[in-house]
């Protein structure tokens, strides 16, 4: 152990837990004990004190026994004669170094001077302040949202998103800060940007350099001091309690969990000063480990981290031709240092590319050329051909490209994939054909929406200049293809018609074939398999969570199903997805099985005993904290209520989405309470054992919205057409008591339907 690092961590600590004293005792005085202090967006409190020690922080009082307990675990610093200072002490004042910086954010926050302002800046996705309204313009991201972790909780748990890193600082010029930054997001690692070195931050040097940075491109601007550091690791231990099943207090819980399933670390550019090593104690306390781009003393036994604790790189004598190549080397030994395990696909075109820009908008402002959307038809189709009929890696574009078109203008494209394979069969089509949206969004500008002949693709100008063009769909296409698929996918060949007479041709055939797919999933049911799926993916973050998939019982992430499922079996047959056989039914109407039953046990390591699939009320199905949706009781109404995630307003149960969510995710068994995918909500079996779709009261209006034509279909299949105007939203009721009457006025079922209890 470093006396030289003990001596900096234990004195930054000291000062930052003196000048939060200082700001919490001006603060008493002037707004008062009772004034309520939060982080905007989170229902986690004060999340980092809330986790390591249960303190719910909601006023600013409680501010004072926190940072008391903060100065109980300050030690002198070591003395002279001292050459191997104990390590726990130089963690304790980490730790101290965490609490004091959350208590001053969220002073900062009482005061209005959070978020950060930053002019000019325009985030391209971000946590929206009700005191700024929706503008995400002129100021910096602050803590990140519980909508957004739990968004991004699939890409955690499925490893497309393998660990974050939080960088302090700035780095040598802003070439290096750009390779840095690309270098990460290649390999799609989420990335959180804070401090400075004297008053330059790599914030300024990537806004400098047009660099888009946001929630959309993995790229997270907190705050040009080292204090907003803090909000990286508010975001781990948020990890802890959303998908880790884990409560509150549970300190040394909460810190091997980050050390075992939350692959982290911290990359110091720049100057080291005293407040920095106190911060980087605190990153050791939760096993993440600390690389700086600097000479400082290094500290490499293991123990708390995985591998090394403190390791120093100096940038101009990392072994490289230039710059460039020293900024890639420096990532590759972050990865190497915490063990983050990544899935890279090199993809042979001009721009980036990664899961890092799956988010990433085109404005119009930016825009070179789009395809589909109100001017334009844009489609997609894969389908499946014999061996000898497929040219691997063969890309077509049948008539013109994009560089024809006048800038900003539009045109009709179709993307036709034609794979072959021994093991491919004609179920994967749709389930391959979905991916293509998450594939071609990974290319750094350019945008996909949608999917079958309502795709919508974007190319920015950016993407253009550089050398983007049809035939890069098609590259991309193939390569993904391979990498994703190569158990069941052998050959892969794409054409791109732009030519309007084929382009038609191929619509019509595409169209033949998105019905009969239709007609045959509307026909797949679960009374005609033997066989359910499990999905064990969101285990990396909740381990005793289970999750079964049926064909009328998607995941509830939303984003596997069956079929999706049946795929990833024959793809990986040791994977996360495995076959269950139903065996003998034991009630049909509730959903039990033996063969659930029994896995529900395996899988959840004895915690779960019995699950259902079609109630809420009885042995419900468990759920990681990833869910699209939650469904809840209503008691009063004798009905539930379905929260989407996007949805930040007050519910008649009186608590928010990321409130409710403590309670259904976390792998715990809850009735009356269920994380969903929103997909579920159309099911003939939604929770068809309590009364099904009719007992939906209440529904966020987002879904509503975005499920209109869905909904309506549901409806008239439960002989009730006019049953979404019965339902009431955030728009028209918020409390229990103004539901009952909106329920009441309009003549919902609910009222009459036998109970739920």
């Amino acid at each position: 152990m470093s006396r030289y690092i003990a001596t900096r961590a234990i004195r930054g600590a000291n000062a930052l837990v003196t000048e939060a004293e200082f700001m919490l005792n001006k603060a008493l005085a002037e707004k008062g004990p009772d004034a309520p202090i939060s982080f905007p967006n989170t229902a986690y409190y004060l999340p980092t004190i809330f986790a390591m020690t249960g303190i719910a922080v909601e006023k600013l009082g409680q501010l004072t026994d926190v940072l008391k307990h903060a100065r109980e675990l300050l030690h002198p610093v070591p003395a002279s004669s001292k050459w191997t200072p104990y390590l726990g002490e130089t963690l304790d004042g980490g730790m101290a170094t965490l609490f004091a910086a959350e208590a001053i954010e969220a002073i900062r926050f009482l005061y209005g001077l959070q978020p950060e302002p930053k002019p000019g800046l325009q985030l391209a996705g971000g946590t929206a302040y009700p005191q700024l309204g929706e503008s995400l313009e002129g100021h910096l991201n602050g803590p990140i949202d519980d909508i957004r972790l739990r968004a991004w909780g699939i890409q955690l748990v499925d490893g497309r998103m393998p660990g974050f890193a939080a960088i302090v600082g700035c780095a040598k010029n802003n070439q290096v800060a750009v390779k840095i930054v690309r270098e990460l997001q290649k390999r799609n690692i989420l990335t959180f940007l804070c401090g400075n070195v004297n008053g330059r931050s790599i914030i300024d040097q990537l806004q400098e350099e047009g660099v888009e940075l946001g929630y959309d491109t993995y790229t997270v601007p907190f705050g040009t001091d080292t204090i907003s550091a803090i909000y990286p690791i508010g975001f781990a231990s948020r990890s802890a309690l959303t998908f880790g099943g884990l409560k509150a207090g549970m300190a040394q819980e909460i810190l091997l969990y980050n050390k075992e399933r939350v692959f982290a670390f911290v990359l110091a550019l720049g100057e080291v000063d005293d407040l920095k090593y106190a911060a980087a104690a605190g990153a050791i306390n939760y096993g993440f480990p600390v690389i700086a781009d600097t000479v400082i003393p290094e500290i490499l036994p293991t123990g708390v981290t995985t591998y090394e604790h403190v390791v120093s790189m100096p940038f101009d004598q990392i072994d490289g031709a230039d710059d460039m190549e020293k900024a890639e080397r420096l990532i590759q030994k972050c990865i190497e240092v915490r063990g983050v395990k990544i899935k890279m696909t090199e993809v042979p075109i001009p721009v980036p590319y990664g899961s890092a820009f799956e988010g990433e908008v085109v404005r119009k402002a930016d825009l070179r050329v789009e395809f589909g959307g109100k001017y334009s038809k844009c489609f997609e189709y894969l389908y499946t051909a014999p061996l000898d009929e497929v040219v691997d890696g063969k890309v077509e574009v049948v008539g013109p490209d994009f560089s024809e078109i006048l800038p900003q203008g539009n045109m009709s494209v179709g993307v036709v994939a034609k794979v072959a394979g021994r093991a491919m069969q004609t179920d994967f089509e749709p389930v391959l054909e979905r991916q293509i949206h998450y594939f071609v969004n990974g290319a750094s500008g350019v945008q996909h929406v949608g999917q079958r002949d309502i795709a919508w693709i974007r190319i920015s100008n950016a993407a253009a200049e550089k050398g983007f063009s049809l035939q890069d769909l098609g590259k991309i296409l193939h390569a993904r293809f391979h990498a994703d698929f190569g158990a069941i996918v052998d050959k892969v060949q794409v054409t791109v018609y732009t030519d309007p007479k084929l382009f038609e041709e191929w619509l019509g055939k595409a169209r033949e074939s998105y019905d009969y797919r239709n007609k045959r999933l509307a026909d797949l049911t679960d009374d005609k398999v033997d066989e359910f799926y499990s999905c064990t993916l969101c285990q990396s973050f909740a381990p005793n969570h289970v999750c079964v998939v049926s064909p009328q019982r998607l995941g509830l992430c939303g984003a596997y199903n069956w079929l999706d499922c049946k795929a990833s079996f024959s793809i990986n047959p040791t994977g996360p997805n495995q076959p269950i056989k139903l065996g003998k039914v034991i009630d049909p109407i509730k959903g039990y099985w033996e063969g659930t039953n029994q896995y529900a046990a395996m899988g959840s390591h004895g915690v779960v005993n019995e699950v259902t699939m079609y109630s809420i009320m009885e042995n419900p199905m468990t759920a990681c904290g990833c869910f699209e949706c939650i469904v809840m009781l209503i008691p009063e109404a004798n009905g539930v209520m379905v929260v989407s995630r996007e949805d930040t307003s007050m519910t008649p149960a009186g608590m928010t989405f990321s409130t409710l969510a403590g309670i259904a995710g976390g792998g715990l068994q809850t009735p009356g309470v269920m994380g969903v995918g929103k997909f579920y909500l159309i099911s003939p079996k939604f929770i068809s054992a309590d009364g099904g779709f009719k007992r939906i009261v209440w529904m966020s209006s987002v879904l509503k919205n975005s499920m209109a034509e869905e909904f309506k279909a549901v409806c008239e299949r439960e002989g009730d057409p006019d049953l979404m105007d019965k339902i009431a939203d955030e728009r028209n009721v918020t409390t229990v008591d103004e539901l009952l009457a909106w329920l009441e006025a309009h003549g919902h079922p609910a009222m009459v339907m036998d109970p739920m209890f």
